[in-house]
């Protein structure tokens, strides 16, 4: 979808995909420090006026392409994201299980984050 533009709000925990000035979709992730740094989304979200466009898709290959930029890998949570990797294995390596493990740990001991 080229009419798009995401953008990563690391302080707020938010990639966002806009369409004008608009909110089309959102990743909400955090960062994972230990026992090594990865990205973990956790929800994806497509406003109901923009679902079916491929927002989602774009998002998750957009967290995949800032985690080959970073050198720094996804563990997703987010059911999408898991089934989006699970579909682009040339775009979203298969993610280390001591970091899912990490990450399932630290959401659960921040309840309310998310």
């Amino acid at each position: 979808m080229s009419d798009i533009t995401i953008r990563d709000d690391r302080a707020r925990g938010l990639l966002e995909a806009y369409v004008g000035d608009e909110v089309a979709g959102r990743i909400a992730y955090f960062v994972l420090d230990s026992p090594g740094r990865a990205l973990v989304p956790v929800h994806t979200v497509v406003e109901p006026a923009h679902e079916g466009k491929g927002i989602a898709g774009s998002l998750a290959r957009e967290l995949y392409a800032i985690s080959e930029r970073e050198e720094v890998p996804v563990a997703p949570l987010c059911p999408y994201v898991v089934k989006w990797a699970e579909r682009h294995p040339q775009e979203a390596p298969v993610a280390d299980p001591a970091l899912l493990g990490a990450a399932k740990r630290w959401l659960e001991s921040h309840p309310g984050r998310f």
